[in-house]
């Protein structure tokens, strides 16, 4: 393994998420006055957090979202994952092999903690990494695509930036990746190639993926 620690991203990597935080974003701005499709929700906030949501609005519109937008949009998405929330397909044989050959990873996500941790307990992989293990973009003060959060989880570990490997499905996490000075590996499942152009290796199963982090 040519690497110390591999980051995960959360939603899209290990949880399949996105389908759903993105349908309800799209109709709670939509609810609030800001047209928005399921095809826009995912062209402008796939792998945000929250507050690249507000800081969008406001420039587009000239109008902020309610100060319980961030409550009420987290609520309606928790009811969503405790019902249909599912993980990634072979997300949890990644992590079991990478316990197995002795290789650090964690979870770093532009999501809550709350939001994590959620989603992670639903879908059976919170056993797989536990409380030291979890970053969240709460924990700094910029979430994607500055390097913050991916930086803050490195120092935690106690790994170099250059010793590890990120995984994400977003252009913001890639970029965000690429700032830190780490390697980046694209997932494609739901995110065209094209726009992951940016990463070290793109891969469409996670099948893929112990072969090319060796």
């Amino acid at each position: 393994m040519r690497y110390d620690l591999v980051i995960f991203d959360n939603d899209g990597v290990l949880v399949d998420s996105e389908p759903i935080s993105n349908r309800l974003l799209a109709a709670y701005l939509t609810e609030l006055g800001h047209p928005t499709t399921y095809e826009d929700s995912i062209r402008d906030y796939m792998g945000s957090a929250m507050h690249r949501i507000h800081e969008l609005v406001l420039e587009r519109t000239g109008r902020r979202l309610p100060a319980d937008f961030d409550a009420t949009f987290h609520s309606r998405v928790f009811d969503a994952f405790r019902r249909e929330l599912q993980p990634v397909t072979g997300a949890a044989e990644v992590l079991e092999k990478l316990r197995a050959d002795g290789v650090p990873y964690c979870v770093a996500s532009s999501g809550s903690h709350e939001r994590i941790r959620v989603a992670l307990r639903k879908t059976g992989l919170y056993g797989l990494f536990g409380e030291e293990r979890v970053f969240s973009s709460e924990d700094v003060g910029r979430g994607k695509p500055a390097p913050d959060l991916f930086l803050h989880a490195a120092r935690t570990m106690g790994v170099p930036p250059q010793r590890c490997a990120v995984v994400e499905d977003s252009p913001l996490g890639v970029q965000a990746a690429i700032a830190a000075g780490m390697d980046v590996y694209g997932y494609t499942a739901m995110t065209p190639a094209a726009k992951l152009a940016q990463a070290r290796a793109r891969f469409a199963d996670m099948a893929e993926l112990p072969q090319l982090l060796a």
